[in-house]
């Protein structure tokens, strides 16, 4: 990976939005998504990098990982002493890094490289699974959630030709993220607003109805319920964007009653 990454002879590789839910998801082998995520990886075309764009970085301006090799970063507390002692030791890509912070530059968006971040929960705890044996190159991408949705659908247009270069694009944030509601549930709480809402964004990404995910917090059911913060659905933004077109979900589940854990691949 020390040049450019050449293109291939291979269709484009698909892009994937994925729920990560809480970072306990890498141990819980109970959970529905854990099972699916260990599965995932294995039946994807081989990646020569793969590009993550996670909940948990944001940025002012788009930035990427240019490290070498990266670190494991754990941003939570509170939670099992073993989940600390993770690590996922997958090299990083500064050549991609280059190519990703070029693409976006020619898109007209600044954008920087930094070379000593590592890789947020929200990166590592589904490449963890999906990919355990960490011999696959990452590069991190950061959102700006203050931009808001045509911001982050157009940084994904402007990397859709990694695609064609053997890069693996995941976007890692939430379906639906309301943790208010997940740690402080009211006694007798409606929880149907979770299935309303995954159906309506079901929808319009098999439709790949941009307009309305550009749009979905006037046009979805119980939007600023289902997301009270924007962060973990942008990433699924970047996602359609590189796509290009529609996407199919290809698993459902939750954590809790208000975490939806669906994740959808587009082709």
């Amino acid at each position: 990976m020390s040049g450019t990454l050449k293109a291939t002879m291979r269709l484009p590789h698909p892009v994937l939005f994925v729920s990560h839910g809480a970072p306990t998801l890498a141990l819980d082998e109970a959970h529905p998504t854990h099972a699916f995520l260990k599965a995932l990886g294995p039946g994807l075309p081989k990646a020569q990098a793969i590009l993550v764009i996670s909940a948990h970085w944001d940025t002012e301006v788009p930035t990427v990982t240019g490290t070498v090799r990266q670190d494991t970063i754990h941003d939570f507390s509170g939670f099992p002493e073993p989940l600390y002692a993770l690590r996922y030791p997958a090299p990083g890509a500064p050549s991609l890094a280059r190519e990703t912070a070029g693409l976006l530059q020619a898109a007209g968006f600044e954008a920087r490289i930094v070379p000593d971040r590592g890789l947020d929960h929200g990166a590592w705890v589904p490449l963890m699974l999906m990919y355990p044996k960490a011999q696959i190159p990452v590069v991190q991408l950061s959102l700006q959630t203050r931009l808001g949705t045509e911001h982050h659908l157009k940084l994904g247009e402007a990397l859709a030709t990694l695609r064609e270069r053997g890069v693996l694009i995941v976007a890692s944030g939430g379906a639906t993220h309301n943790l208010r509601e997940f740690f402080r549930p009211a006694p007798g709480q409606d929880e149907s607003y979770v299935k309303n809402f995954t159906k309506w964004l079901q929808t319009v990404v098999k439709k790949h109805d941009v307009k309305s995910l550009k749009d979905y917090r006037k046009l979805a059911p119980d939007a600023a319920r289902a997301h009270p913060t924007e962060e973990h659905f942008l990433p699924l933004l970047v996602a359609a964007g590189a796509a290009g077109g529609p996407g199919q979900r290809i698993h459902s589940g939750m954590t809790g009653s208000s975490l939806a854990m669906d994740a959808y691949q587009f082709f």
